[in-house]
């Protein structure tokens, strides 16, 4: 604005003058003084009106600033705290390279200033910790009409004829800073709603599941100034087993794979990423076991993979994951010292001693800015006893196969997505039964704003034996074709997937 004023009063001036060189040019005579110097005056007037015009628009900015952060701090705050995230995070992919654990359904863009749920939540916190918020719920309905509304096989669509809450989150996240001087950092997930049941074990695998049912993760974290950086996890955190992780807004379809129910959802102990590079992590853990927050037997789970991105646009994970799931202790009602409730335990003697082999791959390709494929393949065997003795079997049970998944960004507010799938499920590990299943999976998103998308669905489950609930007490019926409304609400901080 300075500049205008400046550059119309140079014109202005320049003007005058040139009129005055061409009367010069014109006239025999030169100008009477007097008229000069009432030029003169009136270009002084025009100069004191300018600058007065100056000062007053200044004015007007600075009440107009100062009532916006009256009322709106949260979003003058974001802007900001964006950069520095996107700063931590340049920092946490330099230093290391956690295995992705979900399907990464649009890249998220920053967190909405104008939201009005952000203005209410606190999202920012000193130090640059953030806070995020998520519901997520779902109207779901089997065309079958199973007794009792239950779908068989599903991880978080779980009812039929129901309007559910799958979950509620709340997530607390202080990523390391190295190029600031802070090496550690700490998450929290606390989880409400059915998501709980499915994803926290039972005592069939762990002594006391429901004292960490709210806890999805809890974890603490350093970067060891090692090479390009090794980040150690302590605690417990979601599984990177499989391509497709707990929060929907980060995946391709609102249902979860056969194999998203099947394999791992968390693991409790060691976990370290070593960046060798830019293309290439590798990744290693030591854990209690498969969904054991606390061990059922003293024998530790391993895993051992890597994250390869040979270009920008593919990304490709590898685990090899060697456990023992079988426990060595049962509960007891004879203690006669004080323990903690679920911890009065006997020895089962002897103990079966087999192990589980999970071999799990997956890739994703970004074909265009709209378009993403991706690919995961799945072998699993498990024994009960390494060593038998007559009366026990070592025979192994099987669990095998796929998924494809593909979605299709068509406006910056609607996408579909598809995903299909085969698994085998020899010895019934997953399902109980001796069967094989498939299943296909078709999604309509549409995002009404920034934290905020609704996503509608069909899909269809189907064996080649009859395993499915019907309406019909004791009959089966061979597929399961169900329709799903999902919706999802979160804000916060933390950008991109969580």
């Amino acid at each position: 604005m300075r500049r205008f004023n400046r550059f119309f009063l140079l014109s202005l001036f320049a003007a005058l003058l040139s009129g005055i060189v061409g009367n010069a040019q014109t006239t025999v005579a030169p100008p009477p003084n007097a008229d000069v110097e009432e030029l003169k005056q009136t270009v002084r007037d025009l100069a004191l009106r300018v600058s007065a015009l100056e000062a007053e628009l200044q004015k007007q900015r600075t009440v107009q600033t100062t009532e916006i952060a009256t009322l709106r701090p949260a979003a003058l705050t974001l802007a900001p705290a964006a950069d520095i995230r996107r700063s931590v995070e340049a920092v946490s992919s330099s230093g290391a390279a956690p295995v992705p654990a979900t399907i990464a359904a649009t890249p998220q863009a920053p967190a909405a200033q104008s939201s009005p749920v952000a203005a209410v939540l606190p999202t920012q916190l000193p130090g640059g910790a953030t806070l995020n918020y998520m519901f997520d719920g779902y109207y779901g309905y089997d065309l079958n009409h199973p007794i009792g509304r239950v779908l068989y096989l599903r991880a978080y669509d779980v009812l039929s004829n129901a309007f559910s809450v799958n979950q509620a989150d709340v997530v607390f996240a202080l990523d390391p800073d190295v190029a600031n001087g802070r090496r550690y950092g700490v998450r929290v997930d606390l989880q409400f709603g059915q998501a709980t049941s499915t994803l926290q074990g039972n005592p069939a695998n762990e002594a006391r599941p429901d004292i960490y049912r709210n806890i999805f993760q809890a974890y603490g974290t350093y970067v060891v100034p090692l090479g390009k950086g090794l980040t150690v996890d302590f605690g417990k955190w979601s599984s990177s087993l499989g391509i497709e992780g707990n929060y929907t807004k980060d995946q391709v379809n609102y249902s979860r794979s056969f194999f998203f129910n099947y394999l791992p959802f968390y693991q409790a102990g060691l976990r370290t990423s070593f960046k060798v590079n830019d293309k290439l992590a590798l990744n290693y853990w030591v854990v209690n076991g498969t969904n054991q927050t606390e061990p059922n037997n003293s024998f530790k789970d391993e895993l051992f993979g890597f994250t390869a991105q040979p270009t920008k646009k593919i990304l490709w994970n590898f685990n090899y994951y060697l456990g023992q799931d079988h426990p060595d202790s049962q509960p007891a009602t004879n203690c006669t010292a004080p323990v903690q409730p679920g911890l009065c335990l006997q020895a089962i003697n002897p103990a079966p001693d087999g192990k589980i082999h999970i071999f799990d791959s997956y890739v994703t390709w970004n074909a265009t800015p709209k378009l993403t494929f991706s690919l995961e393949g799945d072998y699993v065997i498990e024994r009960e006893w390494a060593h038998a003795e007559p009366g026990e079997s070592s025979a192994p049970s099987h669990v095998d196969g796929g998924a494809a998944y593909a979605r299709y960004q068509l406006t910056p507010k609607m996408a579909l997505g598809g995903r299909t799938e085969y698994l085998s499920d020899r010895g019934g590990l997953f399902s109980g039964t001796t069967q094989a299943l498939k299943e296909f999976t078709g999604t309509y998103e549409y995002k009404f704003g920034e934290g905020f998308l609704a996503r509608a669905e069909y899909r269809r489950d189907w064996s080649n034996v009859p395993y499915f609930l019907t309406n019909k007490p004791g009959v089966l019926t061979a597929d399961q074709p169900t329709m799903t409304v999902g919706m999802v609400w979160w804000v916060g901080g933390k950008q991109g997937a969580w």
